[in-house]
């Protein structure tokens, strides 16, 4: 089939490549000509792990280009998707349509009569509707098909989550549209991905109430890491406890400083705001994002309570900015506002990542960046150990004291057991873990 991205972001660029590996033929449209340009050499503009390769491939095997022009594009597509950004709009948290209201008005001269407009884009419930309206009032009432088609890929993981997918969700409004995204996802038969086809409006919902129920995961264990610290339990074996309910399930229930990242800040947010909208309150999402907002200054108390009580003109070292592992992406990153507090009380932050520094180095001029975890950790009073690469996992933690100033490591994923710390003179700190006194573990 011939499909048309328009978007070469993260998710059309992953969704692009992925539909091109599949057999079809794909045209990723952006109107950031550096951006396509880098793309038609087979080099991403961002990180995830795998994207290089896929991309030289399939633009080698001719099944993948990128161009600036929509219009062309478009004019021999079976299926356009719009995979552009929906950020948050000020503060009332709606998202903002004006990409997709663009996109759809300037698609809609060029389609097929038969071609068919898949929103993969994160969009409130009724957007498909709006776009409908646009192109039916652009077509001068010609019935063009559209369908909701939301993403559910992780970043540094989303080519495969695309590839062998938890599930397939298609909203759509007639069979002929129904019978041609059946067809695009074809290949994924083979692997026995479910494809959920529902109406337009529950496939809207339903992205976002995926990403706020992980959200409230997320946030309902660090809630309860709270109460471990409070009361003597060991969160790791609450969430072992509760991970083993096949009800429950043990994904997002690793306690630590709160989600980040593009997804669960803009959704919850959009998803408060569309209940807002019909008059229905969300209290769990509210409280959510609430509980949310406050985990990283939590965090902040937790390395100053470990620092004596005051951080002001003591060197700190962090490992990790991203908002997660094997991704470059700092979008409302934990780390990074940590690093801001910190910094804002008058410490010295010395910060290392393996993808992310450069980003957060511009976003925080005051942050001094460093090429790996052992010059973080030289001369500092305190480590802080804030997202968990896999280079963080297996740390020479005899080599990190004997550089370090202080004698704290700060753990907040817990990554390490407090024996593998503590035999090494240091004084270890972790999220909902009880305290082990560096004697004892001696």
């Amino acid at each position: 089939m011939n499909i048309v991205m328009i978007g070469a972001g993260y998710v059309g660029l992953v969704a692009g490549a992925c539909f091109a590996d599949f057999g079809h033929r794909v045209t990723c449209v952006d109107i950031d000509e550096d951006r396509v340009a880098q793309l038609m050499t087979g080099k991403s503009p961002i990180y995830e792990p795998g994207l290089d390769q896929l991309l030289a491939t399939n633009l080698a095997a001719g099944r993948l280009s990128f161009t600036t022009d929509a219009n062309g594009a478009v004019a021999t597509a079976d299926v356009v998707f719009l995979a552009v950004g929906t950020p948050t709009r000020g503060e009332d948290g709606e998202a903002d349509l004006s990409f997709v209201h663009a996109a759809a008005l300037g698609i809609a001269p060029w389609l097929r009569p038969d071609a068919v407009i898949a929103v993969k884009s994160t969009v409130p419930v009724g957007t498909g509707d709006h776009v409908a309206g646009v192109v039916r009032l652009a077509r001068q009432g010609d019935d063009i098909a559209v369908v909701s088609n939301p993403e559910f890929m992780r970043e540094g993981a989303a080519i495969d989550d695309f590839k062998r997918p938890d599930r397939i969700i298609i909203g759509v409004e007639d069979e002929r549209a129904r019978a041609v995204m059946a067809e695009v996802y074809r290949p994924l038969y083979l692997n026995q991905a479910p494809i959920l086809f529902t109406s337009r409006r529950s496939a809207e919902i339903t992205k976002y109430a995926a990403n706020a129920f992980l959200a409230m995961k997320v946030t309902f264990i660090n809630e309860m890491a709270d109460l471990c610290e409070a009361s003597g339990g060991n969160v790791q074996d609450i969430a072992r406890g509760l991970g083993l309910d096949r009800r429950i399930g043990p994904k997002f229930l690793n306690a630590g400083p709160g989600y980040g990242g593009s997804c669960f800040p803009k959704d919850t947010r959009a998803l408060l705001a569309t209940g807002r909208n019909f008059g229905l309150p969300m209290r769990l999402v509210e409280a959510t994002i609430a509980v949310n907002a406050e985990r990283q200054l939590a965090m902040v108390g937790k390395i100053v309570e470990a620092c004596g009580g005051d951080v002001a003109g003591r060197r700190i070292g962090l490992l990790g900015l991203t908002f997660k592992p094997e991704t470059d992406d700092i979008r409302e990153s934990p780390a990074v506002a940590i690093a801001r507090m910190l910094l804002e009380s008058g410490a010295e932050v010395i910060a290392y990542d393996p993808a992310g520094a450069a980003a957060a180095k511009a976003q925080l001029p005051a942050l001094t960046v460093v090429g790996d975890a052992y010059e973080a950790a030289e001369g500092v009073a305190l480590l802080v150990l804030v997202t968990e690469w896999n280079a963080f996992r297996s740390l020479d933690v005899a080599r990190l004291r004997s550089q370090m100033g202080g004698d704290v490591f700060v753990d907040l994923r817990n990554v390490y057991r407090a024996d593998e710390i503590t035999r090494h003179g240091l004084r270890y700190v972790s999220v909902g873990r009880p305290v082990v006194p560096q004697e004892a573990a001696e």
